[in-house]
């Protein structure tokens, strides 16, 4: 048990932010946790001995709020658990940028860090946000001190909702590198994003993120109260 909860954090770091398509899925998806809001879901990967996780939430705040949380990037060792060092490499646009992240993992695993390419977007319809991500590999050198994750794809998908409520639904399939066996990260998938996006929920409430302008997000309607 304590082995499988080890493995589980190595899982809560790279809960964080979005990514590229999901072309590599197969079969359907699989409920495996329903609490407090939250929905997890996993379903396997057609290319990689990973599953591939989808975590779901409603949220009653504004678009702007949950961006200028996942956007906060220096403030993740704060609320990621398990986050050592945070912080962009490179703001290549308003839209796009080039991030560097670390986590802290439980002995005898090593520490791991990745690097990955973020784009946002807005439907200008729908006023669905997406948030891509890939990694990036070697755009700066690998550190004796981290494992690298080489393969990262990850998503968030906005969704305003008719009730003034907003859909947060993240997908996730990565590779955490180095001697972790597909079979452990596979049994502990779903407590690690499960505990991450219960900490977004509390943390999109607080003031700074409230009050969050982001220039090029359209909010679709009124924003409506937590309550």
């Amino acid at each position: 048990m304590l082995f499988k909860k080890n493995i589980a954090l190595i899982l809560l770091f790279v809960f964080y932010l979005g990514a590229t398509s999901f072309s590599t899925a197969s079969g359907d998806w699989q409920l495996k946790k329903d609490e407090k809001g939250v929905a997890i879901y996993t379903r396997n990967s057609e290319n990689s001995a990973f599953k591939e996780l989808k975590a779901v939430a409603y949220l009653k705040t504004s678009i702007s709020s949950i961006v200028g949380l996942l956007y906060d990037f220096e403030k993740y060792p704060e609320w990621v658990y398990k986050c050592g060092a945070s912080g962009t490499l490179k703001t290549i646009s308003e839209k796009e940028l080039i991030h560097y992240q670390t986590v802290i993992a439980p002995w005898p695993i090593s520490n791991r860090d990745f690097i990955v390419n973020i784009k946002i977007g807005q439907d200008e319809l729908t006023k669905v946000v997406s948030i891509k991500s890939y990694a990036t590999g070697t755009y700066i050198p690998v550190s004796p001190d981290y494992v690298r994750i080489m393969n990262f794809n990850a998503s968030w998908t906005l969704t305003p909702q008719k009730d003034g409520t907003v859909e947060i639904v993240y997908q996730l399939l990565v590779d955490p590198a180095g001697a972790v066996p597909a079979w452990a990260v596979n049994m502990a998938i779903v407590d690690g994003p499960f505990e991450t996006m219960n900490k977004i929920k509390e943390r999109v409430f607080k003031e700074e993120y409230q009050k969050a302008k982001i220039s090029f997000i359209k909010e679709p309607n009124k924003i409506l109260s937590k309550n």
